[in-house]
């Protein structure tokens, strides 16, 4: 296939026939699939997928992937054109790379074909189901471990067995048709940034089947036949842009139309419960298998993701594009320490033998790598779900102690400034950019509400946030105070004021 490159002459489009194979990574997947995978946008493609095909090469297996995306045809029509390939083109200080994937064997939609994925999801062959489909997918009750009841879709999918338009949906719906077919063991493995992602998602599950009315019989079978492990994933990975994709053709000669931009860098920590069996993953670059996942998702959510929400929040209302933009802001990196040396490090019970401060160091050097040029706009998005993965605890934390969380308030001022911005201030485009599922709840919120204070008291109060951080009238008064400073005086008045008040 010919189509037209933006910015040259006609190229090939990549495909099994014209694909450099010395660029090929790790082992190509054999025709047979023992992998679903729900998410089929970046994070898996730069990361779970190149440790199955390195896998392979250490050790072959039935390991090939079907590709499930929730809504967006976009990949799967981009992946099927091209043979199932892929390049990850890895930017660092020090150049540029190349490398091709080949693990994947289909690709569906599951908004078009619902029963196909949960068909996928029952097939006895499928060993394993893996999720990456952000926070905001599980449909989770910011105040329990459970489904938002209120959650239209959620609640609809109770009695829809025929078409289930959620993920936890489509898993459920794929578990009981499995059970139905003869009970094959599988296991449902989260990779998203969640705190113990697979002991939630096994909450949300069971739930859901119990909510559908489904057969009792089946709660037994998943307690011996299906296991939920926690994972941690690690690897900074951007959006795609058509300067990705030129870059890509230049270096290889080929029109790749899903390519992946990412880190070098690239962890995964897993526990070892697996039903059906899995690739030699411990042969993977990064991979780890440990017993403390838990403790290593703790250093990730807070030190990592609570800091880069921190960094993407004062970059966007200081009018920093890029990631390394902001951090390398003297401000935002002085508020980035503080907050991780005052509030988020000593919150976390760290895994054994862990280096805490050179993966601090290590953070500061990921988050500077201008090749990368990772965008505040796309760290800054889906906040509402991630601020509540990362802010409560170390908060709390301080506040029971008597001590203010100054860079915890300044996190929260900042997003709602981005996000839900008062009455009058304009947070600026790249703001403006980001993605929020609760925006309109966020309006109706401060609907009515003139000052900055009221307006941070009304979010924080919304129900939004857990009962005892809303309840903490001197954590919401700070926010407010941020609040205020960065409406009145901007973003680096607002940064300084946390900072004397520690």
């Amino acid at each position: 296939m010919i189509v037209a490159n933006p910015a040259g002459p006609d190229i090939p489009r990549l495909s099994r026939h014209n694909a450099p194979r010395e660029l090929r990574i790790g082992a190509s997947a054999p025709q047979e699939t023992g992998i679903v995978h729900i998410g089929l946008a970046q994070f898996h493609r730069a990361h779970a997928a190149v440790a199955t095909a390195q896998a392979l090469a250490a050790e072959p297996g039935p390991w090939g992937i079907v590709g499930i995306a929730p809504h967006s045809p976009k990949n799967v029509r981009a992946m099927r054109e091209q043979d199932f390939l892929y390049s990850i083109l890895q930017l660092t200080p020090e150049g540029e790379s190349v490398g091709i994937v080949d693990v994947h064997r289909d690709a569906l939609v599951a908004a078009e074909d619902p029963q196909a994925a949960v068909d996928a999801i029952a097939a006895a062959h499928h060993k394993i189901v893996t999720l990456t489909v952000s926070e905001v997918g599980y449909r989770k009750d910011p105040e329990r471990i459970g489904l938002n009841l209120d959650d239209a879709e959620t609640v609809a999918d109770f009695a829809n067995k025929e078409a289930p338009t959620t993920v936890i949906g489509l898993i459920a719906r794929g578990l009981e048709r499995r059970f139905a077919q003869g009970g094959a063991p599988v296991t449902i493995l989260s990779c998203d940034n969640m705190q113990s992602a697979g002991t939630l998602t096994r909450a949300l599950v069971l739930e859901f089947l119990k909510r559908a009315e489904a057969s009792p019989e089946i709660f037994d079978w998943i307690d011996a036949h299906v296991t939920f492990p926690n994972a941690m994933v690690d690897r900074i990975v951007p959006a795609t842009t058509d300067a990705t994709r030129q870059r890509v053709a230049e270096l290889t000669g080929v029109w790749d139309e899903a390519p992946v931009p990412a880190e070098a860098f690239t962890m995964w920590v897993l526990e070892d419960k697996f039903a059906a069996g899995r690739p030699a993953w411990e042969r993977a670059d990064g991979v780890v298998f440990s017993d403390e996942v838990e403790k290593y998702e703790q250093v990730k959510l807070r030190l990592l993701n609570g800091s880069h929400s921190l960094i993407s929040y004062l970059g966007a209302l200081d009018g920093r594009e890029t990631i390394p933009a902001s951090r390398t802001q003297p401000f935002v990196e002085e508020c980035v320490r503080r907050a991780i040396e005052d509030e988020f490090l000593p919150s976390i019970d760290l895994p054994s033998s862990f280096d805490a401060a050179a993966y601090v160091d290590q953070l500061f050097i990921r988050w500077t790598n201008f090749a990368l040029g990772d965008l505040v706009a796309r760290v800054g998005s889906d906040g509402s779900a991630k601020i509540l993965q990362r802010v409560p605890i170390p908060a709390l934390r301080l506040l029971r102690m008597g001590k203010m969380p100054e860079q915890m308030a300044l996190l929260v001022a900042a997003w709602i400034a981005c996000v839900c911005p008062p009455a009058g201030f304009e947070p600026g485009e790249i703001a403006r950019a980001m993605v929020e599922p609760k925006r309109d709840f966020l309006r109706e919120a401060t609907a009515g509400v003139d000052l900055p204070t009221e307006h941070a008291h009304a979010v924080l109060t919304s129900g939004l946030f857990p009962q005892e951080l809303a309840e903490h009238d001197a954590f919401v008064a700070r926010v407010g105070e941020l609040l205020e400073l960065i409406v009145n005086d901007g973003v680096r008045a607002a940064a300084s004021e946390a900072l004397r008040g520690v």
